[in-house]
């Protein structure tokens, strides 16, 4: 199960990439919460492919060096 961060804790009316308007119409608080959601979704789906990436470069040396250690083992046997 994927954990997203909780956006209503973190951000705050001092933060930069919150726009509040001044006026106060609710249905702008929305969207603009709702921008802050999707730009944190995205960073969080940014890091996870990045991670992922990562993973799969790692297994794909650790198969490379099985199968080198199994090339070696195969021709001393043989």
């Amino acid at each position: 199960m994927t954990d997203y961060p909780n956006t209503s804790d973190t951000r705050t009316t001092a933060d930069p990439a919150v726009e509040l308007n001044t006026r106060g119409n609710p249905m702008l608080l929305e969207e603009t919460l709702a921008r802050s959601r999707m730009r944190d979704a995205e960073a969080f789906a940014r890091q996870h492919r990045q991670h992922r990436q990562a993973r799969r470069a790692s297994t794909a040396a650790r198969w490379r060096r099985l199968a080198t250690w199994a090339d070696r083992r195969a021709l001393n046997t043989a």
